[in-house]
């Protein structure tokens, strides 16, 4: 068709266009028609178009494509995490709902996706493969086997079964894990992985079983292992250690990889980005900017099976972000199925309306008591040795440890001794409760209590005091759930998350506040983590290493068996 009969929707101009294909950089004017690229044209080249959009000393790339995150993580319900997620660049997710799915079961799923369907962001669904994540080893909210995983493969927009992260059931030949895997292959959808440090044969069963990529921080020898056999390197912020950038750098061949955000809270996203904020890290680190912008953009689209988009090309999707410079990755400009969405890294329209949702009645326990709260053993009086978990201030590892408590008629007299970690078991009613000690940060008199807790999401309660510990449970089982810290000089705060106890209604600015103060409070308290949410909401994920405490108890993670709460070496009472 002749140039001067070329008619579109909105035309922008002035600017340079980026090939993700070659590198190559040159001016050119892009016309959008509907929602997709109608031509990629010479400077000047005459359109009649019915808008258009000044793009002189910006670069146009293709939008963000995020192939492995969970959205609840961000505390927001599917459309606001959209609306503020859209004005950093991120067109297309990738969404793995195995929070609330953990909680409410293929209802969570199928409300995640009706949520999603609307908006301006393009929602792809992977279907949790571990629900519980470890199972038999916790209390979660359902149960998925094959024949649910089958159904839910079916469902509109679902692609991929969600990261494998029982690694060890797959390696170990686990029966109920092999059929949800079998049910995958035969629907013929990507199978996501999660397997921190596995290595050798292991690896290679984990392979075998048709499970090919890997979002887990790594040292630089595994992740240069994994990509060596073809295992597709999904990177997150935590994954893009000087050593593992290097290493991949010192390659003959720099491997293809992704770009992730897996779980980033809103306060985060607001002040510092989203898949943004991963690539200026990755540039950071040393990556080359052509290497970091596949890997947001081109490497993504073609991981989901998204051949429309990842690309500035005629026919595909007009999902664009406009930028400074290629080593400037938030968007001066983004664009969404020919829309504009975010101007400067700010959304262009204000929150909707509070969802509507099933899910404010999941905590199915009443407030513990001073009786019920009560760390009992069936241990003689005297000091004992009990197991401890030893957290860092870097990431989310935790190691064993041990802490010596005395006993005094069947109970554990820790506080004012040690700060512990109790969770409570919040969906059936019954209300079973584990403590177990905690180690690495010095605490003041308080507790935090929290619902969002990995992946079963009972009410953990890290604690110094008795008190403080009934007070903040409360407040929690109160909200319908949510995350609370009490201090006992009078500070604290708590943000209330009342949709399955994983996310908040509220609009984003507001869930953004509330977090970024309860944060700030985090570090006062003295829990020293640079993602202290991130800290606290695993120390119950049975599946990363290397012990944690589930509602049932302590669980050496690697061996996939329970951990002993007391160390058989006792100094009887005198």
């Amino acid at each position: 068709m002749p140039h001067a009969q070329l008619s579109a929707d909105l035309l922008i101009h002035g600017g340079e266009v980026v090939s993700v294909h070659t590198g190559q950089v040159w001016r050119a004017d892009v016309a959008v028609t509907g929602d997709r690229v109608r031509a990629v044209l010479p400077p000047g080249a005459p359109v009649r178009a019915e808008r258009t959009l000044d793009a002189t000393g910006l670069v146009i790339a293709p939008g963000y494509v995020d192939a492995h995150m969970h959205i609840e993580s961000s505390l927001l319900a599917p459309a606001e995490f959209a609306r503020v997620t859209l004005a950093r660049g991120t067109t297309t997710v990738l969404a793995d709902a195995h929070e609330i799915v953990n909680v409410a079961g293929r209802d969570g799923q199928a409300w995640m996706i009706e949520q999603g369907r609307d908006t301006a962001q393009s929602m792809r669904w992977a279907v949790p493969s571990c629900v519980p994540a470890l199972d038999g080893f916790e209390t979660a909210g359902a149960r998925l086997d094959d024949t649910d995983i089958a159904q839910m493969l079916e469902w509109e927009g679902v692609t991929t079964l969600g990261e494998v992260m029982d690694y060890r059931a797959v390696v170990d030949g686990d029966p109920r894990m092999h059929a949800i895997i079998d049910a995958a292959r035969r629907r013929g959808v990507r199978l996501d992985g999660h397997c921190p440090n596995l290595s050798g044969a292991e690896l290679g069963e984990y392979l075998w079983a048709g499970i090919d990529s890997d979002h887990c921080k790594n040292t630089a020898e595994v992740a240069v292992e994994k990509a060596s056999l073809g295992m597709l390197l999904m990177l997150q912020e935590k994954c893009l250690t000087p050593e593992v950038v290097q290493a991949l750098l010192d390659l003959p061949h720099l491997p293809d990889f992704c770009l992730v955000t897996d779980d980033i809270v809103v306060d985060a996203i607001v002040t510092t980005g989203h898949l943004d904020r991963v690539g200026s890290v990755a540039l950071e680190r040393g990556l080359p900017p052509l290497a970091v912008l596949r890997a947001l953009t081109l490497q993504p689209a073609r991981r989901l099976g998204l051949d429309d988009r990842g690309t500035v090309t005629p026919g595909k999707r007009a999902d664009l972000v406009l930028l400074r410079s290629l080593t400037e990755l938030t968007p001066v400009v983004t664009i969404a199925g020919g829309g504009v969405v975010g101007r400067d890294g700010a959304p262009v329209e204000g929150p909707g309306a509070a969802p509507e949702h099933p899910f404010g009645d999941t905590v199915r326990i009443g407030a513990p008591e001073a009786g019920t709260a009560r760390w009992r053993v069936d241990l003689p009086d005297g000091d004992h040795a009990f197991r401890a978990m030893r957290v860092n201030g870097v990431d989310t590892y935790t190691e064993p440890d041990e802490v010596v408590l005395p006993v005094r008629d069947g109970e554990v007299d820790w506080p004012g001794r040690t700060a512990v970690v109790a969770v409570f078991e919040r969906h059936t009613g019954r209300g079973g409760v584990t403590f177990a000690p905690v180690v690495g940060h010095d605490l003041g008199a308080g507790a935090f209590a929290t619902t969002y807790a990995h992946d079963s999401h009972n009410l953990t309660v890290v604690a110094t005091t008795e008190e403080a510990l009934l007070a903040a449970a409360a407040d929690v089982v109160a909200w319908g759930g949510g995350m609370r810290l009490v201090r006992e000089d009078g500070t604290g705060a708590g943000l209330p998350l009342p949709i399955g106890g994983v996310m908040s209604e509220r609009p984003a600015d507001e869930v953004a506040e509330a977090s970024r103060r309860l944060r700030t409070e985090l570090g006062a308290w003295g829990w020293d983590n640079r993602n202290a949410f991130m800290s606290l909401s695993t120390l119950t994920l049975a599946v990363s290493p290397s012990v944690k405490i589930t509602d049932r108890g302590l669980v050496r993670v690697v061996e996939r068996a329970w951990e002993p709460a007391t160390i058989v070496r006792a100094t009887p009472a005198t």
